[in-house]
């Protein structure tokens, strides 16, 4: 195993080359261009022997990697923002066909107006597509969890794609120490993919036909096939941990024991989040935090267990659903809704503003103050 520095970006890149991918469609869009660039590094000089497809667009991207990965090879690719709004014709294809796809999101907030920063409505607009959706705090997690996903989305049990997402340039472009996995190691880890059902010309058939009344059927497969990723994902994060020693699981527990408040977040600002919870308790505020890793399927029973036994719950959207609020928001409260405690939201982070520690700090305060008033608060950042 060897410890380098790489920016997210690259480590997404390696995460790809380690799984032995074959198959990479690509279209270049900040901030996840450099991503693509590393394949194309690696082609010129023969480290990567796998097929290089530069598409004219993204929705090409993803149809070129629907249509690789159903004659049986293993695909990876990535997008980004505007890139994957015109994928999302195909983001439902891609599930409905049951094609173990694994693509990186780098995420951007959508235009209008445009910025090339991060918030999470690129990929929570995917929330209900079918796929599994991975948050990374850190570039290492980036690595780890695409060669993870491959061997989650392959298993019979499963055979659904996945989306592993991180910040645009917070991890994209930010160089961090990553330990990169020998080969080998992988090779021992993950097997070579081998579908039982794949398109081949001596054997013809049709896939993605038309249907009408069995739709319904066809839509409860995948549903059932989430349900049966839990016990995938946990299978795998235990593999993981055995062979490479990094643990990993569906939702991250920081500082949690003894907690009387909790802040729930996903991604990269959890980091940020975590310093501020440091301080709280510093200053004898009994306060932790759950990061959520996995999104989709949504670790209810996780979820519930870590915050079991506090008074009130802050949830950090880094989104924003006009007409409604946050996104993650209304599905905390749904797991908590037998425990009648507070759960409060706090809009952060749209267009990539910068969120401190201070500002984490003090929504840890507001959640201390709905512990005597039992009344939820709603709390956008400030706007200068």
């Amino acid at each position: 195993m060897k410890s380098t520095l790489l920016d997210g970006n690259a480590a997404a890149a390696w995460g790809g080359r380690l799984a032995r991918a074959q198959v990479v469609p690509n279209f270049p869009v900040t901030p996840q261009t450099e991503l693509i660039e590393k394949f194309a590094e690696w082609k010129a000089k023969g480290e990567w022997k796998g097929e290089f497809l530069p598409m004219e667009s993204e929705h090409s991207v993803l149809s070129a990697a629907i249509a690789a990965s159903v004659t049986g090879a293993r695909v990876f690719s990535g997008s980004s923002s505007q890139g994957l709004m015109l994928m999302h014709e195909m983001v439902y294809v891609a599930s409905g066909m049951r094609v173990p796809v694994v693509m990186i999101n780098v995420s951007r907030a959508l235009s209008a107006p445009i910025t090339l920063w991060p918030d999470h409505n690129d990929i929570l607009d995917q929330r209900d597509s079918g796929w599994l959706i991975f948050f990374c705090e850190n570039n290492q997690e980036v690595l780890d969890t695409v060669i993870q996903a491959y061997k989650i989305c392959e298993d019979e049990r499963v055979l659904l794609p996945a989306f592993v997402n991180m910040e645009g340039f917070v991890l994209s472009y930010t160089r961090e120490p990553t330990e990169i996995p020998e080969q080998k190691a992988v090779d021992r880890f993950l097997p070579k993919y081998k579908p039982k059902v794949f398109l081949d010309p001596k054997k013809p058939m049709a896939i993605g036909i038309g249907v009408m009344k069995e739709y319904p059927y066809f839509r409860s497969q995948v549903y059932l096939a989430q349900k049966n990723a839990m016990k995938v994902i946990q299978e795998v994060h235990r593999d993981w941990k055995k062979k490479f020693g990094r643990e990993y699981g569906f939702v991250e527990k920081f500082m949690m024991e003894g907690a009387q408040i909790a802040l729930v977040s996903m991604g990269a600002n959890s980091s940020i989040a975590k310093a501020a919870v440091k301080s709280l308790r510093s200053k004898g505020i009994l306060i932790g935090l759950v990061r959520i890793r996995v999104y989709r399927p949504f670790p209810k029973e996780e979820i519930r267990k870590s915050l079991q036994g506090v008074e009130a719950v802050g949830v950090i959207d880094q989104n924003l659903s006009p007409g409604y609020g946050g996104i993650v928001y209304p599905e905390i409260r749904d797991v908590l809704y037998d425990r009648k405690i507070p759960v409060s939201d706090f809009i952060v982070g749209l267009g990539g503003k910068q969120i401190s520690q201070q500002e984490f700090e003090q929504f840890g305060m507001e959640v201390l103050k709905s512990v005597k008033t039992k009344k939820d608060v709603i709390l956008w950042q400030a706007v200068d």
